[in-house]
């Protein structure tokens, strides 16, 4: 791995990561304070254009305030994404993301705080992240940034189904003038989990986190960061490191 140079709160590690799935592997990444001890860690789901260099930006951030965050390759890494997606089953993405879990609670893993994870997911790998924290005990908490709630009626699994089950602390991050998604599905959002927080951002569109992405707004980027990361801060277990040097 390489390791970067001291920006924010710690100095980081960060590279690609074999992910063991099954009987292979699958490409994944990790970035961590290069530093000795455990630190919490976030799951990085990825968008429609799956695992690039969007994920392992957000997990370098993340990093630098004291997680551990990791991406997958999801959903393989040539060809349309959209195409890509729609080849790939609800199950098997989910199942991927057990392994995910199982590879960061196993003894090859020494930095993790717990075996609970945050989740972070945006576009379509919200729809996944969102059912991970309705059904698996290991998911403390999860963001949403602009994940689709509906339009999945076709899939095997229904996200909306979920919304009502879901018993963990949730923030949704959304633009008000996304054209991908009603902002009338986020209030529904909201009124069936009302102990989360659904926000919608006034004149901002699909993707604004995303700085490479036509949709990107500094702005609402700026404040949903600094949102996520006091949102993991308040709902994950604190880093216990010891600085090198």
């Amino acid at each position: 791995m390489a390791v970067l140079s001291h920006e924010g709160t710690y100095p980081i590690m960060y590279g690609a990561l074999p992910i063991p799935v099954g009987a292979r592997h699958r490409n994944g990444y990790l970035a961590r304070p290069d530093e000795t001890g455990n630190v919490p860690v976030v799951f990085v789901l990825p968008d429609l254009d799956g695992m690039g260099s969007f994920e392992k930006d957000l997990c370098r951030r993340l990093a630098r305030e004291g997680f551990a965050a990791l991406t997958v390759d999801l959903y393989g890494s040539e060809g349309d994404g959209l195409e890509l997606y729609n080849h790939l089953s609800d199950e098997d993405a989910l199942a991927v993301i057990d392994e995910l879990h199982q590879f960061v609670v196993s003894d090859d893993v020494e930095w993790n705080a717990e075996d609970t994870v945050g989740v972070l997911a945006c576009d379509v790998g919200g729809r996944f992240g969102l059912i991970k924290a309705a059904t698996r005990a290991w998911v403390r908490s999860l963001v949403l940034c602009y994940a689709p709630l509906t339009g999945d009626e076709d899939r095997e699994h229904q996200v909306a189904s979920y919304l009502d089950h879901l018993p963990v602390p949730v923030l949704g991050l959304y633009g008000a003038e996304d054209t991908l998604i009603a902002s009338s599905s986020v209030d529904e959002a909201q009124r069936r989990n009302d102990h989360g927080q659904w926000l919608l951002y006034d004149g901002v569109g699909h993707g604004f986190l995303d700085i490479d992405g036509e949709g990107f707004d500094q702005s609402a980027a700026d404040d949903a960061f600094a949102r996520i990361v006091a949102f993991f801060k308040a709902t994950l277990a604190q880093p216990e490191i010891q600085q090198l040097g």
